[in-house]
């Protein structure tokens, strides 16, 4: 009887365990389609909640020609609509993730329409923290690979 009921508390533990990975996914996908629509939306607020800026927060942006942008991590809470992206959508396909706690990396592709149509591909790696139960990006590393001319 004893090794039925140790048998059903390991399982429901690892139920607990695995249902708690799926919800923090989910709540990291929707974090980064948020933080990718408000870009292209031009929403300052909205984009800003995305991030929470630690002293070591890097962004880091590769462009096909070769050239890399260091880009201010600050700049992400501090934007000005005429500094952010001018409209289209993006697709994030390709999911990668390792959670552990509170942190969390994330691999993923990218593919993103202008309003011209125009598409840019890119590889992103992103970098989260829970922070007061809420998952924010504190950095990232996008590599842009093609763009449609």
């Amino acid at each position: 009887m004893k090794w039925k009921l140790a048998l059903s508390f390991i399982f429901s533990l690892i139920t607990f365990a695995y249902s708690q990975q799926i919800d923090d996914e989910t709540a990291i996908k929707k974090l980064l389609e948020k933080e990718s629509a408000t870009w292209r939306a031009k929403d300052v607020q909205g984009h800003a909640s995305c991030w929470h800026i630690q002293p070591y927060s890097r962004i880091l942006v590769s462009l096909p020609n070769g050239e890399t942008i260091d880009v201010p991590p600050t700049a992400m809470q501090n934007q000005t609509p005429a500094t952010m992206g001018n409209g289209g959508f993006a697709v994030n396909t390709n999911y990668k993730m390792s959670i552990t706690k509170n942190n969390a990396w994330v691999s993923h592709d990218e593919l993103s329409t202008d309003v011209e149509g125009k598409r840019t591909w890119s590889y992103e790696i992103r970098l989260l923290e829970k922070i007061k139960n809420q998952w924010k990006l504190v950095g990232q590393s996008l590599h842009i690979y093609k763009r449609e001319n």
